[in-house]
């Protein structure tokens, strides 16, 4: 069974920053792709950010320029940095891995950190 932890979030003022960090622990024999998504109050999840084992990354659109997503491969555990946070970033922020374990390819959901910034 493959955990993700997540941690980091908290509540920040507009212009401020925060950085979320989620750790896969369990038996992983390799992480396809890890992201960050979010869900606001009466809306679906969107997709973040994504970053591939390789290194190649993926924005969304209104976060382009302020958030920053990285991994550490040996550690098993990725990072997203958010710089100029608005109000409408207010959301619970959940990392998703998509791996392979046991030979098979699995997605897996992080328990989700409150993110909420205030204007």
């Amino acid at each position: 069974q493959v955990q993700l932890v997540e941690s980091g979030g908290g509540l920040v003022q507009a212009g401020g920053s925060l950085r979320l960090d989620c750790a896969a622990s369990g038996s992983i024999t390799s992480i396809n792709v890890m992201g960050w998504y979010r869900q606001a109050p009466g809306k679906q999840r969107e997709l973040v950010a994504a970053i591939t084992s390789g290194g190649s990354t993926n924005y969304a659109f209104s976060v382009k320029g302020r958030f920053t997503i990285s991994r550490d491969n040996a550690k098993n555990t990725v990072y997203l940095q958010m710089n100029s946070l608005k109000p409408e970033d207010t959301a619970v922020y959940y990392c998703n891995a998509f791996l392979i374990e046991f030979g098979d390819y699995r997605n897996y959901w992080g328990q989700g950190t409150q993110v909420t910034v205030s204007s």
